[in-house]
Order: structure tokens, then sequence, then C-alpha cells
């Protein structure tokens, strides 16, 4: 008797099975490649990571005097906000290593966890071009600010006495009251990422 089942060209199956594994290693290398590292060297999402949280992303430079000078201030910012935030410093310079920025960490006491951007996929999503600048993301992800920590300088090298605005403050007050911010975003004055495409 015959049967009219449909035949399978396994050779074409198997190619396009082969061809589909080849393309989920390729997304994932690229993922790993693109994704920010902690100081181990563990790709990390900090929208991810923060876990419903408010998230704060400061991105640094070891040698910027501009983002040394708040270091205090960001510090405070986190304590008081630490219920409802995430903070991170983020070093987007591809030649900063992790020792480098350890010993930036334990220099200013920074008790912020640390990340290294090297791929620029937390500056491409904050839309981040200075150091230091700060980018604020609601708890789902959304970028709600990128820009200065507050007007304490008006260019490169010259500061005011104090700030007479507070960016940071005012958006991290806003989006903790779940309210609408203030401002999405403001110009930074600092040390220009290197390398943006």
């Amino acid at each position: 008797m015959y049967s009219c089942v449909p035949r399978v060209n396994l050779s074409v199956f198997g190619r396009a099975v082969l061809l589909f594994s080849f393309a989920l290693a390729s997304l994932s290398n690229m993922a790993s490649a693109q994704a920010a590292l902690d100081l181990h060297g563990k790709s990390i999402d900090p929208l991810h990571a923060s876990h419903g949280k408010i998230t704060v992303l400061i991105f640094a430079r070891t040698d910027c005097p501009i983002t040394n000078r708040y270091v205090p201030l960001l510090l405070e910012l986190k304590n008081t906000h630490a219920e409802k935030t995430n903070f991170w410093f983020v070093y987007p310079d591809k030649n900063t290593t992790s020792e480098q920025i350890g010993e930036h960490l334990r220099q200013f006491a920074i008790s912020i966890p640390a990340l290294r951007d090297p791929s620029h996929s937390l500056v491409k999503r904050a839309s981040a071009t200075i150091t230091p600048e700060v980018a604020v993301f609601d708890a789902q992800a959304r970028l709600l600010y990128h820009g200065r920590i507050d007007n304490l300088y008006e260019i490169a090298g010259r500061a005011r006495s104090a700030a007479t605005t507070h960016e940071l403050q005012d958006v991290l007050n806003a989006a903790i009251a779940a309210k609408p911010v203030p401002l999405a975003t403001a110009p930074a004055v600092g040390c220009y990422i290197s390398d943006l495409e």
C-alpha cells in the first residue's frame, strides 16, 4: 500500500539548525562584548540589577578633577536615597583598567559599585558625553534625565562658590515621589568621553 508521507530534506534542515545555532552564539557573544563589566570582568546590566529601584549612573574618569570634587555630594545623595535608588559609577574610558578603577575607589573612599563600559553600551543608553555626567532611570529602566549634577561649574576649571541649581537632587525627589521630573537634560561640564561613535 502506498503512503503519501512528505519527505524532509534533512540536509537543508540540518543546515538551517546549524545556521540558527551560529546566529544565537554570535548574538550571545555580541551581547557580552557590548555589556558593561564589573571589576572582575563579569557582564552586568545595572538597570536590571537595580531590582525595580530608580537607577543613577554616574559617568566618571579616574583622572577628571571635576568628577573627584563631586564624590562627597554623590555619596551623600546615595546614602540619603538608599531605600529607593541604586547608584553606580560607570567608567567609559576603554583604556582604564579594573586595577586603576579600584585604586580610584580606594583613594576617594567611594562606596558606590563601579562598572567598566568599554563598549559604551551604557553611554549610549544614557546619551552621555561628559564626565561627570549622571543619568537617572526609573524602575522600568526608562531614561528620565541625563546631564549635570548641579551648576557648580560654569566651565571646566571655573567653579561657583556654591551651586545655585541642583538638577540631580530635584530629579531624584520627583522620581521618588512618582511625579514628572522637572527637566530631561542639562549640559554637563567636565571631561569629554573619548571614542564616541
